[in-house]
């Protein structure tokens, strides 16, 4: 049996964003499943584009206006998922800066708490 290549499954957008992945040197799994309940508490298993490992961060890169992303947003918030959304059919040229303004306010978010942390210990 022949196995395909993960970019061969993959869209033009992402792509794009595994090869900039790539050129930072962040490791990345694709489609890693998670475990999220809905609404209705109803149990669902989806796979968000990219996991950036050493961040502990998820990405889904948005391909089209037709799809409501917003419904999935608010369920990854619900059960506690860090997603950075990626426009690319938007605006082509901003996505980058989004990913690495969402990576650092999250590394500054949990470095702030482990600090706190820290503190409480002393």
């Amino acid at each position: 049996m022949f196995n395909k290549s993960i970019y061969e499954r993959m869209t033009r957008s992402e792509k794009q964003v595994a090869h900039l992945l790539k050129e930072l040197g962040i490791f990345w799994k694709y489609e890693k499943p998670v475990y999220v309940q809905d609404d209705d508490n109803r149990p669902r298993v989806w796979t968000p584009d990219f996991y950036l490992c050493q961040f502990g961060i998820y990405v889904e890169v948005c391909g089209s206006s037709n799809f409501d992303y917003e419904y999935r947003r608010k369920m990854y918030l619900k059960n506690d998922y860090q997603v950075i959304f990626l426009h690319l059919y938007k605006d082509s040229k901003k996505w980058k800066n989004h990913l690495f303004r969402y990576v650092e306010l999250v590394m500054d978010y949990r470095n702030h708490k482990f600090n706190e942390m820290k503190r409480k210990e002393n």
